[in-house]
């Protein structure tokens, strides 16, 4: 016994060697048997889409088992297994290879599982049977309505530089379509946020819409465009007049004059001094505090924009 103890002595390199060597022997065992071919029962969940089922989704609310013996690699089938976990295979039917059950009930049967085999477990298996000969998938009804896009922006330009018409979208609206339940919370949609800073030339671009969950859009994406120019500060002082009042009234406005900014293009196409700030008889009538707001009744062409000083304006009216 003491001779063979000492026989088995080695130094700790040799034992080194002697593990790497049984580790590598193992490895190209496992990696030979895994290389195989093997029969057995592989699972993947599924659902079904299909984009012409008239008043109903696209994609089926439920998720299917299916289960089929199947011939492959050892590799393939412990990737198999692992993947039950995974996300659902989606598996796109046309309409004629779903059959109506009944209302949003619609099936599929052993034929149409074999021509989506190589969809379900990959190319590099061979299904010899599966054992479902029927699935179903629910379709839910849905309708759909028009609902609007507001885009979410940020927008800042360089000093005097604006834009008249702020930013424009394309399209400005778009069609939802879910169940009625879902609709009925949806009354407009909204783009991803997104910044445009230090405009001082026009720009456009791409912004994609924010999904809803339950609905489906039928655009991802919204074309943005806004044109910027560049203007000059003019101040001048407009008379304020009153309009629409009856013959037998008078309506005096307190103070008569304003002092207006006007921000027009550069350079000037047209006199500011020409601009016209009203009052309406008809605002007068029913503001409580006899206070009115002017409006431009007639910009010359350039301006983009005013400001008016003071805004509010008190007004009294009296008899002829």
């Amino acid at each position: 016994m003491h001779r063979l103890l000492l026989s088995w002595k080695t130094n700790g390199r040799d034992w080194t060697v002697f593990f790497l060597s049984l580790l590598l022997a193992f490895s190209i065992w496992l990696i030979h048997n895994l290389s195989l071919n093997y029969s057995d029962f592989l699972t993947v969940q599924m659902t079904a889409r299909c984009d012409n089922i008239e008043g109903h989704t696209v994609t089926s609310a439920n998720v299917c088992k299916v289960v089929a013996r199947c011939r492959t690699s050892g590799y393939n089938i412990i990737k198999s297994s692992l993947a039950l976990n995974r996300a659902p295979v989606q598996v796109n039917f046309d309409r004629q290879s779903l059959t109506r059950k009944s209302g949003e009930i619609f099936y599929i049967t052993r034929r149409e599982l074999n021509e989506s085999a190589h969809i379900l477990y990959g190319e590099k298996v061979e299904v010899e049977y599966f054992l479902s000969d029927t699935l179903f998938f629910r379709f839910p009804a849905e309708t759909h309505k028009k609902v609007p896009v507001f885009p979410v922006v940020s927008l800042g330009f360089a000093p005097q530089y604006m834009s008249q018409n702020g930013l424009e979208i394309e399209p400005d609206s778009v069609t939802v379509y879910g169940e009625p339940y879902h609709l009925d919370h949806v009354d407009r949609v909204f783009t991803e946020a997104f910044k445009l800073q230090n405009l001082s030339t026009s720009t456009a671009g791409v912004a994609r819409i924010e999904r809803t969950k339950g609905v489906r859009l039928s655009e991802s994406e919204v074309h943005y465009s806004i044109n910027v120019t560049r203007y000059v500060e003019i101040e001048k002082e407009i008379s304020i007049t009153a309009v629409n009042v009856p013959p037998d009234k008078e309506m005096m406005i307190y103070p008569s004059r304003a002092a207006v900014i006007f921000k027009c293009v550069f350079p000037l196409i047209s006199d500011v001094g020409d601009a016209v700030f009203q009052i309406d008889y008809e605002d007068y009538i029913v503001s409580r505090s006899r206070k009115c707001i002017p409006y431009p009744g007639f910009l010359p062409d350039g301006v983009l924009d005013y400001e008016i000083i003071p805004e509010i304006f008190e007004c009294v009216l009296t008899e002829k």
